[in-house]
This record gives structure tokens, C-alpha cells and sequence, in this order.
């Protein structure tokens, strides 16, 4: 007699929800990058072009009296992070229109096509950290112990990035004009987030202002890595809470919304 064959172990919900994230996640990435001789390189490209031009204009054109030196990795580890964060909620505004039949025929949690879009961008970014430590070498930075704060940062980035989506990814199902909306938007929170400047370099009464967009203290903690003197714990502090009430938000807005948006795509 053979030996009875064990049944495999049954997957936790949990265990399916990972697994199918990581899918989703990776065939978005393979999808991007398979018809892209450059690859890699494209994700990268949008973010050194910026910060070639603002180092070119701050330094070279005007004389700045922001932001620390060595400039180029002052600017970089401001805009690497922030491409993360507009690439992915830009992205989050059509997460249920552009795969709209899938999503409506299967069983798969919907929460997951918001969360992929922050994970594949997400790797992005860290495939993008390389080359701050190119330019750091070359421009001469110093490493500090601070870069652990790093972690910190991507996990509140993480956190508020997901909160955001789930509130915009099923407003724009009922709100169309919300996707051109955000796009302005991003684009005015671009100057209004500490990437080309810090927060210290702002008057004393906007500077208490800019404690209240989560992306400033998000943006410190990864200049803590080169530039210690960048922290400001308080927006720290601000950013982390936002970031929670963002994701809470977020939850409520898309378990209320979840079966209307599955009649309007």
C-alpha cells in the first residue's frame, strides 16, 4: 500500500491577499518595462532631468539661499520620494476605469488594485535609491546613521499614499472631472512640499503651516540620511497622524462606496 499523500495546507485569507497583490504587482511592472529597451532606466530618467534642471537654475543662474549642500542629493532626496508619491496617486485615479471588466468579474478584494499601484511604485523608488548613493559619492555627502529613518519614511509614505487612493480611486468613478482635478493638484503640491527647498529655508508663520502637509516630515526623514539637520520631529509627528487618518478615511470611504463603484464601471 502507498503512503497516503498530505493535503496541502489550506491558504490563509491573508496568505491569498499577499500572493495576489505580489502577482498583480509584479505583472504590472514586467508590463511596463517589457516593451522598453531602456527599462529600469525610465523610472529614474523623469527625476534626474528635474533635478539636473533645478540644481542648473539654483546654482548655476541664481543664487540660492536654499536647501543644503551638496545641492544635487538636497534636490534628489526630495524628488525620488515625491515621484513615488504623484506617480501613484495619479495612477490610483483610474485603478477601477482601466481594468473595469476584470475587476467586475472576479472575486478578488477591490482594495487590492489600489494597493498594487502603491507597491509597484513603491519598488520603483527603491530601485531608484542607487542613485542617490552615485551622486552622494561623487558630490562628496556623508552618510549618517539617520539614513535608518529612511525605513520610517517609507512606511508612513506607504500608509498615507494608500489612504489617499482608496479615497480618490472610487470618487472618480462617480466624479470623472476628480482625475483632471488631481493632476492640479499635484501639480500646486509640488511647490507647496519642501522638494526644492526645507522646511527650515520658510518664514517663520508658513513654516508652522507646511508642518500640516504629510509629506513634510515624510521628505525629512530621507534627507536625515545626509543632511541630520533636516529633521523637524514635529512635522514628523504630523505626518504620521495624517497619514493614519488618511488610511482610516479611506477604509470608510471605499467599504460605503464599493458596490455603487462596482455598478458605475
Amino acid at each position: 500500500m502507498t503512503a497516503a499523500v498530505p493535503e496541502r495546507r489550506a491558504w490563509s485569507p491573508f496568505a491569498r491577499y499577499r500572493h495576489t497583490l505580489w502577482l498583480l504587482t509584479s505583472r504590472d511592472l514586467k508590463v511596463r518595462y517589457s516593451t522598453s529597451f531602456l527599462g529600469y532606466f525610465w523610472s529614474i530618467l523623469d527625476p534626474l532631468v528635474m533635478a539636473g534642471i533645478y540644481w542648473f537654475v539654483f546654482t548655476q543662474v541664481f543664487n540660492r539661499g536654499v536647501g543644503h549642500e551638496p545641492y544635487i542629493v538636497f534636490l534628489l532626496t526630495g524628488l525620488l520620494p515625491w515621484m513615488w508619491f504623484t506617480g501613484a496617486v495619479s495612477d490610483t485615479t483610474r485603478a477601477f476605469l482601466k481594468e473595469s471588466k476584470l475587476i467586475r468579474s472576479t472575486k478578488i478584494p477591490r482594495t487590492i488594485w489600489v494597493f498594487r499601484l502603491v507597491l509597484s511604485k513603491g519598488i520603483e523608488f527603491i530601485a531608484s535609491i542607487p542613485v542617490v548613493a552615485v551622486f552622494a559619492i561623487f558630490a562628496g555627502a556623508t552618510l549618517h546613521w539617520e539614513v535608518v529613518y529612511s525605513l520610517l519614511a517609507i512606511l508612513m509614505q506607504t500608509v498615507l499614499i494608500a489612504g489617499i487612493g482608496l479615497i480618490v480611486a472610487p470618487l472618480v468613478v462617480f466624479f470623472r472631472d476628480l482625475e483632471r482635478a488631481v493632476k492640479l493638484t499635484l501639480r500646486f503640491a509640488f511647490y507647496a512640499s519642501p522638494i526644492i527647498y526645507s522646511l527650515q529655508d520658510l518664514p517663520a508663520g508658513i513654516e508652522t503651516l507646511g508642518y500640516f502637509n504629510p509629506l513634510s516630515g515624510i521628505f525629512s526623514l530621507y534627507r536625515a540620511a545626509f543632511f541630520p539637520d533636516a529633521i523637524v520631529w514635529s512635522a514628523v509627528g504630523v505626518s504620521a497622524a495624517m497619514s493614519v487618518a488618511l488610511l482610516a478615511i479611506g477604509m470608510v470611504v471605499f467599504r460605503r462606496t464599493e458596490r455603487s463603484v462596482l455598478k458605475g464601471i
